[in-house]
């Protein structure tokens, strides 16, 4: 499995002994890394293939893209909605990502999801991880990185999505996300979706076999 546990390679991860159970993973996960890194795709297929994962839809004030469902992706808002659901107090976190859209994480879901016994699955940025950390020290804090600084300029660059300006904006910001890595409890290399999603899942304490869909 392509993860790495703090100044670990894989091969010397601990490993549970015989006579002893493991401790439980924490009921919370949050996966953040770098723009780009596939962050989205890789919390999509976690989604897909592994129905115990109960992922967190974020809220958003930008557009959706090509694809994205509301709901299912995002929750869509206006400016004035984000605002209210901040003034409210109803965000876990939330941020302003690239000096343009805000994102954050509904907060009452999350706990219910958490009451309910399922293990949960943030998918947010930098600034949302340390919001969380702050307020939900006992979650688990995962580091999706890329294989290669060159791979996540293709990547971001490949997409389409952004102009030049955007992209060289993103790129900025993807070294300050890099340079956050040891904050993190786990690092996953994202080289192939499958293999960084059943890593994810197996840190989460369940079973890392997909289901077929």
């Amino acid at each position: 499995m392509p993860y790495l546990s703090k100044g670990s390679t894989v091969s010397e991860l601990p490993q549970a002994s015989s006579d002893r159970q493991a401790p439980a993973a924490p009921s919370v996960t949050v996966l953040a890394g770098p723009t780009a890194v596939g962050k989205g795709t890789v919390s999509t297929f976690v989604r897909d293939h592994y129905p115990q994962v109960w992922l967190s839809v974020s809220a958003t004030t930008r557009k959706p893209r090509p694809g994205e469902v509301e709901g299912v992706h995002y929750f869509f808002v206006t400016d004035e909605e984000f605002d209210r659901m901040v003034g409210a107090g109803e965000m876990l976190e939330w941020a302003v990502v690239h000096n343009s859209y805000r994102y954050g994480t509904p907060r009452a879901k999350v706990m219910k999801a958490v009451g309910d016994g399922r293990k949960v699955l943030l998918e947010i940025d930098l600034q949302g991880a340390r919001q969380v950390r702050e307020s939900m020290p006992e979650a688990q804090f995962v580091f999706l990185a890329p294989p290669t600084w060159e791979d996540l300029v293709a990547r971001l660059t490949g997409r389409g999505t952004e102009t030049p300006e955007e992209q060289r904006v993103r790129l900025e910001t993807a070294k300050i996300e890099l340079a956050a890595e040891s904050e993190f409890d786990h690092t996953v290399i994202n080289d192939r979706v499958e293999a960084a999603a059943a890593a994810l899942v197996e840190l989460m304490g369940l079973d890392p076999t997909p289901n077929a869909s």
